[in-house]
């Protein structure tokens, strides 16, 4: 059996979806892989490596899909793969289904079969396959990076004989697996860090990691979580006193991170331009949810701006800049996934329909978007514009708010870490 490991082409992708470790285990189980020249440049991984852990190295994407019976790629596949893709294949990505519009009746009309990582059930069974943890975790830890590379000071406190150098005050939004690292970087490199999140369970988890819980703990906020673990949507009374209480907490704050998603709709709006506006000059916020939507009014996708005398950051693809560590990581997640359709004895495809995890990922099948939610969407979908796959559309720039003393209104109400 063919596993084909093609080079990413979408911009700001700069991971691959197999390490050699990987390419070790599948070619164990009797499976032939077949990797695109320089799949693996951009995180670190050459083409020797693949070739020395058993793969064979394609010179094209066309040679790398040919006869492919198993698809494996970091994002879904644009138009021109899926013509290169054999009706049949399996394929397997990160799909981003709810904002994939009509690329998903794409994939059916190719006759895919595709599974999409980031709908992985939330069951212990699936933890190793969790794509979404393990690259949030990875998207928390790089935003404080990127936090302390543009704020103008240090994080810690430091003592010196000229004087002592203050702590930073770290105000993370949404507590998920993102926020989670982004708590423990930020307390590693010395920082004040405080955290919010309207999960009463990310309370103690929070205060586990040397932080403080920042939230309006009222009866709605004890009943505020789903079964699947994710937040529910709160009440706009809910909102009006948690954005009230973010709003008198953020002007103290010298870095906010922002991390809240929530699946299928677009990121929450937790601080406003009235907030950015009230923060002290050199304070920098992260938005990890702007391709979303953003969490913040005034960030912009791709773009580092500075808003009232505040730095205000929204990279792409934040996991794509840690590219070989993110590969490491996917190409496991992506390998245990694998291990559930082979057939060890054979090595031949082996997919058992009824296993909940195959179930809950599967997108296409038989030429149908099988996915009920999915299905709808695709259906409602206008067909997109020739380029319009190639990168997330870009927020309109929001006007600022000019200061005030009026209160004022945000979203609140969302798992954070994107996971």
């Amino acid at each position: 059996m063919k596993i084909a490991i093609p080079k990413e082409r979408r911009p700001h992708e700069s991971r691959v979806a197999a390490s050699p470790e990987t390419v070790k285990k599948l070619t164990a189980l009797g499976c032939k892989v077949v990797v695109e020249k320089g799949a693996g440049a951009g995180a670190a991984i050459t083409d020797s490596a693949y070739r020395d852990a058993g793969a064979s190295i394609a010179d094209d994407q066309k040679a790398a899909l040919t006869e492919a019976e198993i698809v494996l790629k970091v994002q879904r596949p644009e138009a021109k793969e899926l013509a290169l893709i054999g009706k049949g294949a399996v394929v397997v990505s990160i799909m981003d289904p709810y904002r994939a519009g009509a690329d998903l009746a794409a994939l059916a009309g190719a006759g895919v079969t595709s599974f999409a990582m980031d709908l992985m059930p939330r069951i212990t069974r699936a933890q190793t396959m969790d794509v979404l943890s393990s690259q949030s975790n990875l998207a928390g830890y790089k935003a404080v990076l990127d936090a302390a590379a543009e704020f103008g000071s240090a994080f810690p406190m430091m003592m010196t004989a000229a004087g002592t150098v203050p702590p930073a005050r770290v105000l993370v939004m949404g507590a998920g697996v993102a926020g989670l690292q982004a708590i423990a970087t930020a307390r590693r490199l010395g920082a004040i860090v405080s955290a919010t999140d309207v999960r009463p369970a990310a309370k103690e988890q929070v205060e586990s990691l040397g932080a403080s819980f920042v939230a309006v703990e009222d009866e709605e906020f004890k009943e505020a979580e789903t079964a699947g673990g994710y937040a529910k949507e709160m009440s706009d009374a809910y909102k009006e006193k948690q954005a009230q209480l973010i709003a008198e907490t953020i002007p103290k704050q010298n870095i906010v991170i922002t991390t809240a998603l929530i699946p299928g709709r677009p990121a929450p709006r937790l601080v406003s331009a009235y907030m950015v506006a009230s923060m002290k000059p050199g304070s920098v916020i992260v938005d990890l949810a702007v391709e979303a939507g953003g969490n913040c009014e005034l960030s912009e996708p791709g773009k580092v701006v500075t808003k009232h005398d505040v730095k205000v950051i929204g990279h792409y693809n934040v996991p794509s800049r840690l590219a070989s560590d993110a590969s490491q990581l996917y190409a496991r997640n992506l390998f245990n996934f694998l291990e559930l359709m082979i057939d060890k004895e054979s090595g031949a495809l082996a997919i058992d329909w009824d296993d909940e995890i195959i179930k809950g990922t599967c997108v296409t099948h038989n030429g149908e978007v099988v996915n009920p939610d999915l299905a709808k969407l695709s259906a409602a979908a206008p067909a997109p514009a020739p380029e319009a796959a190639a990168e997330p559309t870009p927020k309109p720039k929001a006007k600022p708010k000019p200061k005030s003393k009026a209160k004022p209104k945000s979203k609140t109400g969302a798992k954070g870490g994107g996971a």
